[in-house]
C-alpha cells in the first residue's frame, strides 16, 4: 500500500510540474489567441497582428491603418493613442499578467506605408502609468504602526 501511494503521489508532481505554463509558453499562447481573435476598431484601422519575440520576453503588435503619413495624422494618434492602449488593456489584448511577468508589449500604430504614426512600449511601469491615468489604480491603505 505504501508504494502504490508513493508512485501516486510521484505521478501527481509529475502532472503538476507538466501542466504548470512557463513565461514563453503564455507569450506564446497569447499571441495566438491575439491574431485568431482580436479585431480593433477605429477611424482607418485595416488589420492588426502580434509577434512573439521569445529571447526578449516581448510581444510586438502591428496596428495598421490606411491612414496617410503626415503631421496632422501623427499628432492626431500620438494624442489618441493612450486611449486605444487603455482599451486594449482592458479587452486584455494587451495582458497584465504577462506584463507582471516581465513582458513588455511594442505596440505600433502605423500608416497604410508601414511609416509609424505612434508607438508606445508598455511595461510595468507604463502599465502603471495608463491605470493612473485611467483611474483604476485601487488606493491602497498601508496599516499603521
Amino acid at each position: 500500500m505504501k508504494k502504490i501511494t508513493q508512485i501516486a503521489f510521484a505521478f501527481a508532481v509529475l502532472m503538476l510540474l507538466v501542466s504548470c505554463k512557463n513565461t514563453k509558453q503564455k507569450i506564446q499562447e497569447h499571441v495566438s489567441t491575439y491574431n485568431n481573435s482580436s479585431s480593433i476598431k477605429g477611424h482607418g484601422i485595416t488589420s492588426t497582428s502580434a509577434k512573439a519575440f521569445l529571447n526578449d520576453n516581448k510581444i510586438e503588435i502591428r496596428i495598421e491603418t490606411n491612414l496617410e503619413e503626415n503631421d496632422s495624422n501623427k499628432l492626431a494618434y500620438k494624442e489618441s493613442f493612450p486611449d486605444l492602449l487603455k482599451e486594449m488593456i482592458k479587452n486584455d489584448q494587451i495582458s497584465t499578467a504577462l506584463i507582471e511577468e516581465g513582458v513588455t508589449f511594442d505596440v505600433y500604430f502605423l500608416a497604410y506605408n508601414n511609416a509609424i504614426l505612434a508607438q508606445q512600449l508598455v511595461n510595468k511601469e507604463e502599465l502603471a502609468v495608463l491605470e493612473k491615468a485611467d483611474g483604476a489604480v485601487a488606493q491602497k491603505e498601508t496599516a499603521k504602526l
